[in-house]
């Protein structure tokens, strides 16, 4: 079995629970309200700015020697994700939230744990840790971002073309990097290394997971205290 689909098979327990969340099924349903939305887009900028730091640290914690084929490929991730925390306050901007307020903020609780967590799987574990993040973040917004963005510019009467740049461009642009990914992580060869990448993405289906807890927990009580 190619250690792809071995990373596939032992992580689905994990992705079902991420995709069995509530919130998930009513976005792709129904759509959610735009103060909903932006406070999702609040959290997706403040682990998007991270991506290429983390990304970068990877990096520089591979051997040239040994490891070429995925520092380049790193760089080449790197290359495509520059810039793309400001499509999110592009975004946050043309549905009518505030990106300099989002700009300045760390984010919640769970988005911090989440970075957190990865600083220290890439410094302290292997940096080859970082193909699990992107295994999940990337493979989740092929499954959800354009169907997402689609239902939530319905259900608020916005322009699809305006303030949805970051799900649309991910759901389209993330079926490429899948390929590109299978290629890549069935490199790794090293059953240490492959336990890593498998524990590291079980993880972050659970934190990113949280994050999504935490955007529609925030959003219930505030819906709360003003009723």
């Amino acid at each position: 079995m190619q250690f792809y689909n071995q990373l596939v098979s032992e992580t689905k327990r994990e992705k079902d629970k991420f995709f069995s969340k509530k919130i998930l099924s009513t976005v792709l349903n129904e759509g959610v309200n735009k103060e909903l939305y932006i406070n999702y887009l609040g959290e997706a900028y403040n682990h998007v700015k991270y991506t290429c730091p983390l990304l970068d640290l990877a990096k520089n914690k591979m051997s040239k020697v040994n490891d070429k084929v995925f520092i380049d490929a790193f760089e080449e991730y790197i290359d495509e994700e520059k810039g793309h925390e400001m499509w999110i306050l592009n975004d946050i901007k043309n549905v009518g939230g505030d990106p300099e307020t989002v700009r300045n903020s760390d984010g919640g609780i769970a988005v911090r744990a989440m970075i957190a967590f990865m600083k220290y799987s890439i410094e302290k574990i292997s940096p080859y840790s970082m193909l699990g993040m992107i295994y999940v973040l990337e493979g989740t917004s092929v499954n959800i971002a354009q169907e997402a963005a689609e239902a939530i510019a319905k259900a608020n009467n916005l322009d699809i073309k305006k303030g949805f740049s970051y799900l649309i461009s991910h759901g389209k642009l993330d079926l490429s990097h899948v390929e590109f990914y299978k290629k890549l992580v069935n490199q790794v060869e090293n059953k240490d290394l492959q336990k890593i990448i498998i524990d590291t993405a079980k993880t972050i289906y659970l934190l990113w997971g949280n994050v999504f807890d935490e955007v529609s927990e925030n959003y219930q009580s505030k819906l709360k205290k003003v009723a």
